[in-house]
Protein backbone atom coordinates (compact mmCIF):
# COMPACT_ATOMS: atom_id res chain seq x y z
CA UNK A 1 0.00 0.00 0.00
CA UNK A 2 1.49 3.63 -0.94
CA UNK A 3 -0.31 6.30 -1.17
CA UNK A 4 2.39 8.25 -2.82
CA UNK A 5 2.30 11.56 -0.80
CA UNK A 6 4.68 14.01 -2.83
CA UNK A 7 6.86 16.47 -1.07
CA UNK A 8 7.15 19.43 -3.48
CA UNK A 9 10.32 20.96 -3.18
CA UNK A 10 10.75 24.30 -5.39
CA UNK A 11 12.93 27.38 -5.41
CA UNK A 12 12.35 30.43 -7.25
CA UNK A 13 15.20 32.63 -7.41
CA UNK A 14 14.57 36.58 -7.20
CA UNK A 15 16.59 38.88 -9.58
CA UNK A 16 19.24 41.44 -7.66
CA UNK A 17 18.57 45.07 -8.06
CA UNK A 18 21.10 47.75 -7.83
CA UNK A 19 21.02 49.87 -4.45
CA UNK A 20 21.52 53.51 -4.10
CA UNK A 21 23.83 54.79 -1.79
CA UNK A 22 21.28 55.14 1.10
CA UNK A 23 20.60 51.34 1.08
CA UNK A 24 23.88 50.45 0.58
CA UNK A 25 24.78 52.05 3.90
CA UNK A 26 21.41 49.83 5.72
CA UNK A 27 22.90 47.29 4.61
CA UNK A 28 26.12 47.73 6.00
CA UNK A 29 24.89 48.42 9.02
CA UNK A 30 22.46 45.44 9.28
CA UNK A 31 25.67 42.77 8.51
CA UNK A 32 27.55 44.37 10.83
CA UNK A 33 24.48 43.96 13.47
CA UNK A 34 23.87 39.96 12.31
CA UNK A 35 27.71 39.34 12.53
CA UNK A 36 27.45 40.46 16.25
CA UNK A 37 24.19 38.59 16.86
CA UNK A 38 25.73 35.60 15.55
CA UNK A 39 29.36 36.17 17.79
CA UNK A 40 27.08 36.02 21.01
CA UNK A 41 25.24 32.98 19.75
CA UNK A 42 27.57 30.55 17.82
CA UNK A 43 26.06 27.41 18.77
CA UNK A 44 22.60 28.13 17.68
CA UNK A 45 23.61 29.85 14.42
CA UNK A 46 25.94 27.05 13.67
CA UNK A 47 23.47 23.74 14.95
CA UNK A 48 19.91 24.49 12.45
CA UNK A 49 20.93 23.32 9.05
CA UNK A 50 22.80 20.14 10.08
CA UNK A 51 19.28 19.36 12.32
CA UNK A 52 16.85 20.02 9.98
CA UNK A 53 18.75 17.68 7.48
CA UNK A 54 19.13 14.88 10.01
CA UNK A 55 15.71 14.76 10.83
CA UNK A 56 14.95 14.42 7.21
CA UNK A 57 17.10 12.05 6.35
CA UNK A 58 15.84 9.79 9.59
CA UNK A 59 12.54 10.01 8.79
CA UNK A 60 13.03 8.61 5.49
CA UNK A 61 15.69 5.75 6.73
CA UNK A 62 12.91 4.88 9.24
CA UNK A 63 10.37 4.73 6.62
CA UNK A 64 12.46 2.42 4.22
CA UNK A 65 13.45 0.56 7.02
CA UNK A 66 9.48 0.13 7.96
CA UNK A 67 8.39 -1.09 4.07
CA UNK A 68 11.44 -3.12 4.23
CA UNK A 69 10.05 -5.29 6.97
CA UNK A 70 6.18 -5.15 6.27
CA UNK A 71 7.64 -6.57 2.59
CA UNK A 72 9.52 -9.00 4.13
CA UNK A 73 6.09 -10.18 5.83
CA UNK A 74 7.25 -8.75 9.13
CA UNK A 75 4.36 -6.72 9.81
CA UNK A 76 4.52 -6.64 13.85
CA UNK A 77 7.90 -5.25 13.42
CA UNK A 78 6.79 -2.71 10.68
CA UNK A 79 4.15 -1.64 13.21
CA UNK A 80 6.38 -0.24 15.56
CA UNK A 81 8.84 1.29 13.24
CA UNK A 82 5.69 3.42 11.23
CA UNK A 83 4.12 4.16 14.85
CA UNK A 84 7.85 5.94 15.17
CA UNK A 85 7.79 7.20 12.28
CA UNK A 86 4.25 8.50 12.97
CA UNK A 87 5.09 10.74 16.10
CA UNK A 88 8.80 11.96 14.03
CA UNK A 89 7.01 13.15 11.29
CA UNK A 90 3.32 14.02 13.04
CA UNK A 91 1.54 17.07 10.93
CA UNK A 92 2.67 15.92 8.11
CA UNK A 93 1.69 14.27 4.55
CA UNK A 94 4.54 11.54 5.58
CA UNK A 95 3.24 11.08 9.21
CA UNK A 96 -0.53 10.42 7.72
CA UNK A 97 1.31 7.53 5.27
CA UNK A 98 2.44 6.19 8.20
CA UNK A 99 -0.68 5.91 9.97
CA UNK A 100 -2.15 4.04 7.67
CA UNK A 101 0.76 1.88 7.11
CA UNK A 102 0.88 1.37 10.56
CA UNK A 103 -3.00 0.27 10.46
CA UNK A 104 -2.07 -1.97 7.47
CA UNK A 105 0.68 -3.78 9.29
CA UNK A 106 -1.33 -4.35 12.34
CA UNK A 107 -4.39 -6.01 10.31
CA UNK A 108 -1.79 -8.11 8.80
CA UNK A 109 -0.34 -8.88 11.80
CA UNK A 110 -3.93 -10.08 12.73
CA UNK A 111 -4.39 -7.37 15.78
CA UNK A 112 -7.61 -6.25 14.00
CA UNK A 113 -8.72 -4.49 16.85
CA UNK A 114 -5.53 -1.96 17.17
CA UNK A 115 -5.92 -1.92 13.70
CA UNK A 116 -9.73 -0.44 13.62
CA UNK A 117 -8.24 1.70 16.28
CA UNK A 118 -5.70 3.23 14.06
CA UNK A 119 -7.66 3.44 11.20
CA UNK A 120 -10.46 4.99 13.31
CA UNK A 121 -8.08 7.75 14.92
CA UNK A 122 -7.16 8.56 11.12
CA UNK A 123 -10.60 9.68 9.89
CA UNK A 124 -10.80 11.43 12.59
CA UNK A 125 -7.92 13.42 12.90
CA UNK A 126 -7.38 13.68 8.69
CA UNK A 127 -10.96 14.63 7.40
CA UNK A 128 -10.00 16.13 4.31
CA UNK A 129 -7.34 13.61 3.61
CA UNK A 130 -6.53 12.57 -0.28
CA UNK A 131 -6.64 8.73 1.37
CA UNK A 132 -9.57 9.15 3.12
CA UNK A 133 -11.13 6.58 0.59
CA UNK A 134 -8.46 4.04 1.24
CA UNK A 135 -9.07 4.62 5.19
CA UNK A 136 -12.59 3.32 4.81
CA UNK A 137 -11.49 0.92 2.56
CA UNK A 138 -8.96 -0.87 5.23
CA UNK A 139 -11.44 -0.09 7.99
CA UNK A 140 -14.46 -2.18 6.01
CA UNK A 141 -11.59 -4.99 5.11
CA UNK A 142 -10.80 -5.61 8.74
CA UNK A 143 -14.56 -6.50 10.15
CA UNK A 144 -15.06 -8.03 6.14
CA UNK A 145 -12.56 -10.57 6.93
CA UNK A 146 -13.14 -10.71 10.52
CA UNK A 147 -16.84 -11.31 10.52
CA UNK A 148 -16.92 -13.53 7.51
CA UNK A 149 -13.65 -15.12 5.68
CA UNK A 150 -13.95 -18.64 5.64
CA UNK A 151 -16.83 -18.31 9.14
CA UNK A 152 -14.18 -20.58 11.08
CA UNK A 153 -15.13 -22.61 14.09
CA UNK A 154 -18.71 -21.91 12.89
CA UNK A 155 -19.03 -25.63 12.80
CA UNK A 156 -18.93 -26.17 16.69
CA UNK A 157 -20.87 -22.99 17.80
CA UNK A 158 -24.73 -22.42 18.19
CA UNK A 159 -25.20 -20.32 15.34
CA UNK A 160 -28.44 -18.37 17.55
CA UNK A 161 -24.89 -16.91 19.39
CA UNK A 162 -22.82 -15.57 16.67
CA UNK A 163 -22.61 -11.70 16.31
CA UNK A 164 -23.07 -10.54 12.99
CA UNK A 165 -22.24 -6.69 14.01
CA UNK A 166 -18.66 -6.75 12.51
CA UNK A 167 -20.49 -7.97 9.64
CA UNK A 168 -22.61 -4.85 9.76
CA UNK A 169 -19.65 -2.78 10.90
CA UNK A 170 -17.79 -3.52 7.23
CA UNK A 171 -21.37 -2.96 4.99
CA UNK A 172 -21.36 0.14 6.59
CA UNK A 173 -17.53 1.50 5.95
CA UNK A 174 -17.85 0.34 2.26
CA UNK A 175 -21.27 1.65 1.92
CA UNK A 176 -19.24 5.09 3.12
CA UNK A 177 -16.63 5.06 0.65
CA UNK A 178 -19.10 3.98 -2.12
CA UNK A 179 -21.27 7.15 -1.73
CA UNK A 180 -18.69 9.57 -0.84
CA UNK A 181 -16.28 8.43 -3.14
CA UNK A 182 -18.09 7.11 -6.40
CA UNK A 183 -14.72 7.46 -8.07
CA UNK A 184 -12.16 5.79 -5.92
CA UNK A 185 -10.23 3.06 -7.06
CA UNK A 186 -11.15 0.84 -4.15
CA UNK A 187 -14.69 1.35 -5.51
CA UNK A 188 -15.84 -1.35 -7.14
CA UNK A 189 -13.74 -4.10 -5.19
CA UNK A 190 -15.97 -2.49 -2.21
CA UNK A 191 -19.23 -2.62 -3.86
CA UNK A 192 -18.49 -6.77 -4.76
CA UNK A 193 -17.43 -6.97 -0.97
CA UNK A 194 -21.27 -5.19 0.16
CA UNK A 195 -23.17 -7.56 -2.01
CA UNK A 196 -21.40 -10.26 -0.63
CA UNK A 197 -22.25 -9.33 3.18
CA UNK A 198 -26.03 -8.63 2.21
CA UNK A 199 -25.86 -12.23 1.53
CA UNK A 200 -23.99 -13.87 3.90
CA UNK A 201 -26.35 -11.89 6.68
CA UNK A 202 -29.47 -12.94 4.94
CA UNK A 203 -28.14 -16.15 5.09
CA UNK A 204 -27.19 -16.32 8.80
CA UNK A 205 -30.73 -14.82 9.16
CA UNK A 206 -32.56 -17.76 7.62
CA UNK A 207 -29.82 -20.59 9.22
CA UNK A 208 -30.89 -19.27 12.91
CA UNK A 209 -34.53 -19.46 11.65
CA UNK A 210 -33.90 -23.03 10.08
CA UNK A 211 -32.24 -23.55 13.65
CA UNK A 212 -34.99 -22.31 15.81
CA UNK A 213 -37.94 -24.19 13.57
CA UNK A 214 -36.09 -27.72 13.75
CA UNK A 215 -35.89 -27.08 17.40
CA UNK A 216 -39.99 -26.23 17.99
CA UNK A 217 -39.10 -22.45 18.63
CA UNK A 218 -41.72 -21.13 16.37
CA UNK A 219 -42.12 -18.01 17.60
CA UNK A 220 -38.40 -17.27 17.56
CA UNK A 221 -38.15 -19.37 13.88
CA UNK A 222 -41.08 -17.52 12.27
CA UNK A 223 -39.17 -13.74 13.97
CA UNK A 224 -35.81 -14.47 12.16
CA UNK A 225 -37.36 -15.55 9.12
CA UNK A 226 -39.53 -12.50 8.62
CA UNK A 227 -36.08 -10.29 9.74
CA UNK A 228 -34.47 -11.70 6.35
CA UNK A 229 -37.45 -11.63 4.52
CA UNK A 230 -37.69 -7.80 5.16
CA UNK A 231 -34.14 -6.78 5.46
CA UNK A 232 -32.69 -8.78 2.62
CA UNK A 233 -35.28 -8.99 -0.22
CA UNK A 234 -32.70 -9.20 -2.93
CA UNK A 235 -31.11 -12.27 -1.65
CA UNK A 236 -31.28 -15.67 -2.62
CA UNK A 237 -31.74 -16.94 0.93
CA UNK A 238 -35.16 -15.14 0.59
CA UNK A 239 -37.20 -18.45 -0.81
CA UNK A 240 -35.74 -20.32 2.76
CA UNK A 241 -36.88 -17.75 4.16
CA UNK A 242 -40.59 -17.50 2.98
CA UNK A 243 -40.50 -21.82 3.44
CA UNK A 244 -39.63 -21.07 6.76
CA UNK A 245 -41.88 -18.23 7.50
CA UNK A 246 -45.07 -20.04 6.19
CA UNK A 247 -44.09 -23.55 7.73
CA UNK A 248 -43.91 -21.55 11.11
CA UNK A 249 -46.94 -19.39 10.87
CA UNK A 250 -48.66 -22.94 10.10
CA UNK A 251 -46.87 -25.04 13.12
CA UNK A 252 -48.56 -21.61 15.38
CA UNK A 253 -51.70 -22.11 13.65
CA UNK A 254 -52.09 -18.93 12.37
CA UNK A 255 -53.65 -20.05 8.88
CA UNK A 256 -54.27 -16.56 7.17
CA UNK A 257 -50.76 -15.77 7.67
CA UNK A 258 -49.35 -19.27 6.24
CA UNK A 259 -51.81 -19.16 3.20
CA UNK A 260 -50.55 -15.82 2.55
CA UNK A 261 -46.83 -16.48 2.79
CA UNK A 262 -47.25 -19.62 0.76
CA UNK A 263 -48.61 -17.47 -2.03
CA UNK A 264 -45.96 -14.86 -1.72
CA UNK A 265 -43.15 -18.12 -2.52
CA UNK A 266 -44.97 -19.68 -4.95
CA UNK A 267 -45.28 -16.41 -6.77
CA UNK A 268 -41.80 -15.21 -6.43
CA UNK A 269 -39.96 -19.21 -6.63
CA UNK A 270 -42.75 -21.41 -8.63
CA UNK A 271 -39.88 -24.27 -8.96
CA UNK A 272 -38.91 -23.56 -5.57
CA UNK A 273 -37.40 -26.99 -4.06
CA UNK A 274 -38.44 -26.23 -0.36
CA UNK A 275 -42.06 -26.81 -2.02
CA UNK A 276 -41.62 -30.39 -2.88
CA UNK A 277 -38.79 -31.15 -0.45
CA UNK A 278 -39.20 -28.96 2.05
CA UNK A 279 -36.46 -28.27 4.73
CA UNK A 280 -34.13 -31.94 3.38
CA UNK A 281 -33.54 -29.20 0.46
CA UNK A 282 -31.55 -27.99 2.49
CA UNK A 283 -28.71 -31.08 3.38
CA UNK A 284 -26.31 -28.76 4.17
CA UNK A 285 -25.81 -25.99 6.02
CA UNK A 286 -25.68 -22.34 4.40
CA UNK A 287 -21.72 -22.31 5.31
CA UNK A 288 -20.89 -25.52 3.95
CA UNK A 289 -19.70 -25.82 0.39
CA UNK A 290 -18.60 -29.16 0.10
Amino acid sequence: MNLRFQHDRVAQATPARPMNPTQALCRRLLLTLSTLLLAAVPLAGCDTTPKDSGASQSTEKLYAEAKDEASSGNYDKAAKLYERLEGRAAGTLLGQQAQLERAWSLYKAGDKATAQSAVDRFIKLNPSSAALDYAYYLRGLINFNDSLGLLSNLANQDLSERDQQASRDAYQSFRQLVERFPQSTYTPDAQLRMNYIINALASYEVNVARYYFRRGAYVASASRAQAAVQDFRQAPATEEALYILSQSYAKLGLTQLQEDTDRVLRKNFPNSVFLTRGLAAREHAWWQFW
